[in-house]
């Protein structure tokens, strides 16, 4: 009797572990479900954070990049007002002159013309400017000495002495140095910014040591060119 008594009431647990199993298992299938969601949602945001800080390292980097690019075009503008024996306008690009009352370039208030291989031809927009233009041109360094005629002012173009020659060899070098200074400023200007940004936790150290790559490859690039810019303008004073 006690033992139909036992198997009757195992056959009920069963019947009633047949009926809440199914609910249980829903609830954990759900609660498991949503920690799934959850995991993904905070690995997403975390993709999201990884990808926002690689584009904010890539604009860094970038950014050095483009101002590199723009020390070249003021490197290549500074060596073009170094005179090599032959007239040529740009000499003029760094002269400013007083135009009622703010220092103004010549170049922004004249025609520069060459006549000839050996002169400059200057005509002034305003007739009443031309002292204003001589004497900036006649302070300026240059070694150049203007002629008014009253209506424009011609240059002519010396040949270079040897002294002369050695002077300008030396501005060009200067010049280069000053480019070259540039440049590793940007470096460690990007540089700064990218260990600001893994101090911060926002890069890995290995995304850091990438974007410092990247930026020290471009300073190598553009020191290179500064280098070969500079010689080629030194070659061009050096030849008579």
């Amino acid at each position: 009797m006690n033992r139909l008594i036992g198997i009757f009431a195992a056959a009920c647990v069963c019947r009633v572990n047949a009926f809440v199993t199914p609910n249980a298992l829903l609830g954990h299938q759900q609660t498991h479900s949503s920690i799934v969601r959850t995991q993904k949602a905070v690995f997403d945001r975390a993709l999201g954070c990884l990808q926002m800080s690689q584009e904010e390292m890539d604009l860094i980097t970038l950014d050095a990049e483009e101002r590199m690019d723009k020390t070249m075009v003021s490197l290549g503008e500074n060596l073009a007002t170094i005179r090599t024996g032959r007239a040529n306008p740009s000499m003029l690009d760094r002269v400013e002159a007083n135009y009622y009352g703010a220092m103004t370039p010549i170049n922004q208030m004249a025609t520069i013309s060459v006549p000839s291989s050996q002169q400059l031809q200057i005509s002034p927009f305003d007739k009443s400017s031309l002292n204003d233009i001589e004497k900036a041109i006649m302070y300026s360094g240059l070694g150049l000495t203007p002629s008014n005629d009253g209506a424009v002012i011609r240059i002519n173009i010396p040949q270079l002495t040897e002294e002369r020659r050695k002077d300008l060899l030396k501005q060009c070098k200067s010049i280069g140095e000053e480019a070259k200074v540039a440049i590793r400023n940007i470096r460690r200007d990007g540089v700064e910014s990218i260990k600001k940004m893994e101090k911060a936790g926002d890069l890995g150290k290995d995304q850091a040591l990438d974007g410092i790559d990247a930026i020290q490859k471009s300073t190598d690039k553009h020191v290179k060119m500064i280098d070969e810019t500079v010689s080629r303008k030194e070659k061009e004073v050096s030849t008579l």
